[in-house]
């Protein structure tokens, strides 16, 4: 049995969303489509959407993507921080400080993150941070497919119409050429994974995204 809860109606004037991501593309990878149909049906006040870490080629695909995804809304924000890839957990006060930062600015009532099982050592420093910085906030982490192995058994799918699906495979396809050589990069795993959740979900387009709610109070 699934049994779809609805957020309850913020008290100000819309939801606050944020977005966290370790590289260039994982945001979109990870959920994109949700966010895609998040502001489309619920009124949304303000998304900060972070990206870690980029040199100048991958910075720029972070800005394009974000825009893809978050279009002209006005209560949208991007931070662009610089931290070295893959060497996260060896530089980890300074992202800290980040954090610590961001908690100052915003108060969300949706965070995104990375799976904390993911054995990329900067998605995982980025999910442990988030909830050492955000103790009280409704956390779901997205899923990155890799070489790794490691994709689990998430708890939480938001079902995505084809249209939406489209979109977001199209737009990893424009927005991270830098990405293209890579094995797992490719439309058609995009896609795959997405239909995968969708048949666990019984989405009805067949399509999903899946995240882990590892604390969800009802």
């Amino acid at each position: 049995m699934m049994l779809s809860l609805a957020p309850p109606r913020p008290e100000r004037g819309g939801y606050d969303i944020l977005c966290l991501g370790a590289h260039s593309d994982d945001l979109e990878i990870g959920c994109a489509g949700t966010m895609l149909r998040l502001l489309r049906e619920l009124p949304i006040e303000r998304v900060t959407w972070v990206v870690l870490s980029g040199d100048e080629d991958r910075a720029r695909e972070a800005r394009n993507g974000a825009r893809r995804v978050l279009g002209r809304h006005a209560g949208s924000r991007v931070v662009q921080a610089t931290f070295r890839d893959g060497f996260f957990p060896y530089t980890a006060v300074p992202i800290k400080e980040c954090f610590e930062q961001l908690k100052r600015e915003v108060e969300p009532d949706l965070v995104f993150t990375h799976y904390r099982e993911d054995r990329h050592q900067d998605h995982r420093l980025v999910s442990d941070l988030t909830y050492n910085t955000f103790r009280d906030h409704l956390v779901l982490e997205y899923e990155v497919m890799k070489t790794d192995g490691d994709l689990g058994n998430p708890n939480v799918y938001v079902p995505l119409d084809t249209r939406t699906v489209d979109r977001k495979v199209r737009l990893l396809e424009d927005c991270f050429g830098t990405q293209r050589d890579k094995r797992w990069f490719s439309a058609d795993a995009f896609r795959g994974l997405l239909r995968l959740r969708g048949i666990e979900a019984g989405a009805p387009s067949g399509y999903a995204e899946a995240f882990y709610g590892r604390k969800i109070v009802i």
